[in-house]
């Protein structure tokens, strides 16, 4: 599996290990990676130094998942499940919360014909 990037700072721990330990033990994953955008998103909501939004940072981050969970579920279902099973991550930006998650979420068989 491959490691998670991250380029955020602590706060209440480090949010892509708690990202990447969720979704280990829910989708039991071949491909996981967790990659922290928000310095990507300076000015945006919940982005470091964002106006209004003090040092928050750790808010916005992508992540591409392959796992055998996923077949049989349609794109919307699998997006879903995996913002079900992060819902606790999720909140008032102010307070922490993530505010952005872009999903990339194949079956080994779809990441393998992406992969040719």
């Amino acid at each position: 599996m491959e490691k998670p990037a991250d380029e955020g700072t602590s706060m209440d721990g480090n949010r892509a290990d708690r990202l990447t330990a969720t979704l280990t033990g829910a989708f039991s994953p071949t491909v996981l990676r967790v990659t922290d955008d928000s310095a990507h998103h300076a000015g945006h909501v919940g982005a470091r130094g964002a106006p209004g939004q003090g040092d928050v940072g750790q808010t916005h981050y992508s992540v591409l998942m392959v796992s055998d969970a996923f077949r049989g579920m349609a794109r919307v279902a699998r997006s879903r499940a995996v913002h079900a099973a992060l819902a606790a991550e999720f909140g008032d930006v102010g307070a922490g919360g993530m505010h952005a998650l872009a999903l990339t979420l194949r079956t080994p068989e779809e990441h393998a014909a992406m992969s040719r």
